[in-house]
């Protein structure tokens, strides 16, 4: 079986199952916040997941607050930044056309429910944010805006967004600069000092952890108001009784990805060659091939062939891609990222995403590669 929908879900790494076993087995068990000995253990171990975590982004433990992943920390984030703050005059909410939708129905959300503008920051056909097209907005918009969220790099097409250039551009005019790294971290490298974000943020499924635990990582978290009002847990930040294994599971999987980082060129340079493999003998699309992409994603189309006829076929040879990213999956219709990239129907019909990881099998890209021939082969007569 090769699994290729890591930018959905990447299954356990072996050191986090590893992790787990001898976890589960030994303990402690406790509430952190109990201040009887198996408590205060049970701390440390959190905490010490803490400072783990922020090593391998480059940042301090103090910039990262735990929680249940992504969708919560946007949630918060927008929250934080938007609710009850409109009367300081900075009603501008700016998005990419390329966001997931836990970001663009927060956009929405606020722009209905509390007054924002929101406005759509144009998409290149290589799916790169246009910053040229952000500098124009924000210098039309002087003094108004008040948050610009671009991802870190893309579900769908893995295009990685000049994102320190945009953040520069936020400096510049006193704008909250929030980026999804959820595709970002845990797939290459990532120094939060460095990359000019105020809010990133991070999954556990999306490193080789679980689903349910994740962190934000937050510039300044005094910016940052609850969502889940409780007993004081991280700084106040998010009350509730935390976590800790997942939280311990994440340090894990960061902590591998930090030895393996090698991994990534050689993941990529397989990543090519199979994609070379693939256009010699195919009148195939890559979407973002002309922009920098994670190591491990191909969004590939075969003109006039259904993807998800493409999906089934490599089902039969007990290979797993999708057609999209999860949230849209379903549908019938092209994906909203192919739709601001420009992308014509009939290729985003035909769209398949096929992503990898680090802990993926040598020969993923061989037998990908093998079947992909075959259906293509078998479909395109």
């Amino acid at each position: 079986m090769i699994y290729a929908d890591y930018n959905g879900s990447a299954p356990l790494c072996r050191e986090v199952i590893d992790f787990l076993k001898e976890r589960l087995e030994t303990g402690p068990y406790s509430n952190p916040n109990a201040n009887h000995h198996l408590g205060q253990k049970t701390l440390m171990g959190m905490e010490n997941a803490r400072s783990i975590c922020a090593k391998a982004v480059g940042a301090l433990p103090k910039n990262i607050i735990f929680n249940s992943g992504s969708t919560e920390g946007i949630s918060q984030v927008f929250y934080s930044l938007l609710h009850n703050n409109k009367d300081s005059g900075r009603d501008q909410i700016f998005i990419s056309g390329i966001e997931h939708s836990a970001v663009i129905k927060c956009a929405r959300h606020y722009e209905e429910d509390e007054g924002y503008q929101v406005q759509v920051i144009p998409t290149r056909p290589n799916g790169q944010c246009d910053i040229e097209a952000l500098a124009a907005l924000l210098e039309k918009n002087v003094g108004r805006v008040a948050m610009v969220a671009v991802m870190a790099a893309n579900n769908e097409t893995g295009v990685v967004q000049p994102f320190k250039e945009i953040g520069a551009l936020c400096q510049t005019e006193g704008a909250s600069f929030v980026c999804d790294t959820t595709q970002f971290i845990g797939k290459t490298e990532f120094n939060f000092k460095e990359s000019n974000i105020d809010f990133a943020f991070a999954a556990g499924h999306k490193v080789g952890a679980m689903t349910g635990a994740g962190f934000i990582l937050a510039k300044d978290h005094n910016l940052l108001r609850p969502l889940i009002i409780g007993g004081g847990q991280e700084k106040n930040l998010r009350g509730g009784t935390q976590n800790y294994i997942g939280f311990e599971a994440i340090a894990v999987a960061m902590d591998t990805f930090t030895k393996k980082k090698e991994k990534i060129a050689k993941l990529q340079e397989k990543r090519e060659e199979f994609e070379r493999k693939l256009k010699e003998k195919f009148p195939v699309v890559i979407m973002g091939a002309d922009a920098p992409r994670l190591g491990g994603t191909t969004f590939i189309s075969y003109p006039g062939i259904s993807g998800q006829a493409i999906q089934q076929e490599l089902e039969e040879h007990d290979i797993y891609v999708t057609t999209s990213s999860a949230c849209c999956d379903n549908l019938a219709t092209i994906s909203k990222v192919l739709e601001a990239m420009g992308v014509t129907d009939e290729i985003g019909r035909g769209a398949v995403r096929i992503s990898l990881g680090t802990c993926s099998p040598d020969d993923a890209y061989e037998k990908i590669y093998n079947a992909l021939e075959k259906a293509y082969s078998k479909l395109g007569k």
